[in-house]
């Protein structure tokens, strides 16, 4: 499996223009798009499918920008749109019903998909211990990095090497909330 460089930059330029002008919640406050761009990372450097890769940077633009799922998939074909989709919460629900969708549905997901998500769980969870969300207390912190976990347990049997990586980091996170708490 290739990656197409040029077709990935194309994707972090159109991920790069969907999420312009927004930030994390964390203290930092830090650009959005370095998020989707440490996700791709992540599997890039974990040997995902190129298609899981690109979709990597574009799995929030359906939910947190005016892109809908037609767009990416003119733009990067209806594998990485469907990959997307699998992805993406759907926010029309009430919070708590997406959370518990997300750990019902994990082991029904394609495998490009479960990496992604994945991946996703592994940044949020280091964005957790780096500059958690200002308004979120130490419970809410914690309830956070449970469920995260509880998501990953049906993402994993994919790739041996994301599953080691989640493990270290909800670890590490975990640590880290004992610590101050």
């Amino acid at each position: 499996m290739t990656i197409d460089t040029a077709e990935t930059l194309r994707a972090a330029v159109f991920a790069a223009h969907a999420h312009a002008g927004q930030t994390r919640k964390g203290a930092a406050a830090e650009p959005y798009v370095n998020h989707v761009l440490e996700v791709a990372a992540i599997l890039a450097s974990h040997g995902a499918p190129p298609a899981a890769i690109i979709a990597g940077l574009l799995h929030d633009t359906v939910e947190d920008t005016a892109v809908t799922p037609a767009d990416l998939a003119e733009a990067f074909g209806a594998e990485v749109a469907g990959i997307v989709a699998e992805a993406t919460d759907d926010k029309t629900l009430p919070k708590e019903t997406r959370k518990a969708l997300q750990v019902s549905q994990a082991p029904k997901k394609s495998d490009a998909a479960k990496q992604l998500k994945l991946a996703d769980k592994i940044s949020n969870l280091r964005a957790m211990v780096q500059s958690p969300p200002r308004n979120w207390d130490h419970a809410r912190r914690c309830e956070y990095v449970g469920w995260a976990g509880r998501v990953a347990a049906g993402l994993k049997g994919v790739n041996p090497g994301l599953d080691a990586l989640f493990e270290t980091t909800y670890r590490a996170a975990i640590a880290h909330l004992a610590q101050h708490e």
